[in-house]
């Protein structure tokens, strides 16, 4: 399998102007192979009813060919970032990591759409896993990518680190349980038809959205050796941007079209959930974006490191993007 691209790697496409499509390109084209190499499993033998099966082809439907990508990008930028101003590369821990994340935020996607949840038939424009499978096929495949992100991240071969093992798989339950994702769900289910205030909704998307894409930059930062300094302003960008995604989000899903986004629109205000827009409103939301949008990059200013162009580039398509 081909590796990570470091910065070193797509230094001839700074010296035209850096491109972010460019760069994406580079790192998604790995994401996209290694994910349809590793999403996958031998069927087991005297099994005639195709469960096994059955449960792959929902695994993959949930996790191939569609998606912003986000988290990986995160990962892999991060890592370049630390690998340009220290010097480490670890590349199969850093495209293990971004797959990790990407799996979990899959399976965090195929049980939120479930008739228990937010019952959606409508993602990254094609019906839900629950919707093609079948709810136990939708659950089972969840629990499965869940299980695999974590597998990902222990490789057996010696190409990763006890203890970059052991940190990567740290920063990404303590994101995905009940002190990050999870947990923001649950808060979100409570919370339908309450009132919220300003630092309830934060706290709760900080949690539900946040803490994933957080933990997605510094899963990155971990794979190499970021000094301290580094790491503390990686940690505020991640926090900033995360939180900015979901603000994003909200607004949304009041100004874009099913087909657009992806997935229903309108359906927070349907279901009456608490949101940024209906606290704050629809401009205030959005100049509250575009002030995470600054804090994010002034975590970048004064962490020390060079090449941040990913980063930043990352940083403004999630406050800027239109789906």
């Amino acid at each position: 399998m081909n590796a990570v691209a470091t910065f070193a790697d797509i230094a001839p496409v700074a010296e035209h102007g850096w491109s972010l499509d460019a760069w994406s390109s580079q790192g998604l084209a790995r994401v996209e192979q290694a994910l349809d190499r590793w999403v996958t499993a031998e069927v087991p033998m005297g099994l005639d009813h195709g469960a096994p099966a059955q449960l792959v082809a929902a695994m993959r439907y949930a996790v191939l060919d569609g998606g912003k990508r986000l988290r990986p990008l995160l990962v892999l930028a991060a890592h370049e970032a630390v690998c340009a101003h220290a010097g480490e590369a670890n590349r199969d821990a850093a495209l293990r990591a971004a797959c990790a994340v990407e799996l979990i935020h899959a399976y965090s996607l195929v049980h939120d759409d479930m008739p228990c949840m937010d019952n959606d038939v409508l993602r990254r424009g094609k019906p839900t896993v629950h919707v093609q499978f079948g709810e136990a096929s939708a659950l089972l495949a969840g629990d499965a990518l869940q299980a695999l992100a974590f597998e990902l991240l222990t490789p057996q071969d010696g190409t990763v680190a006890p203890a970059t093992q052991a940190r990567l798989c740290a920063l990404l339950a303590r994101a995905a349980g009940s002190a990050g994702m999870a947990g923001g769900q649950a808060i979100d289910l409570a919370s339908v038809g309450r009132p919220l205030t300003e630092s309830q909704l934060r706290e709760m998307h900080q949690l539900k959205t946040g803490a994933l894409l957080q933990a997605s930059v510094m899963m990155g930062a971990h794979c190499a050796q970021p000094g301290i300094q580094v790491a503390q302003a990686l940690q505020s960008y991640g926090s900033a941007i995360g939180l900015a995604f979901q603000v994003v989000d909200d607004i949304l899903d009041v100004t874009a079209d099913s087909t657009t986004l992806g997935k229903t629109a309108g359906k927070d205000a349907e279901n009456n959930k608490p949101t940024y827009v209906s606290l704050m409103g629809l401009q205030a939301s959005r100049a509250y974006a575009q002030n995470l949008l600054r804090q994010a990059l002034g975590a970048l200013d004064g962490s020390g490191m060079v090449h941040t162009q990913a980063l930043r580039a990352l940083a403004d398509m999630v406050v800027n993007r239109v789906s």
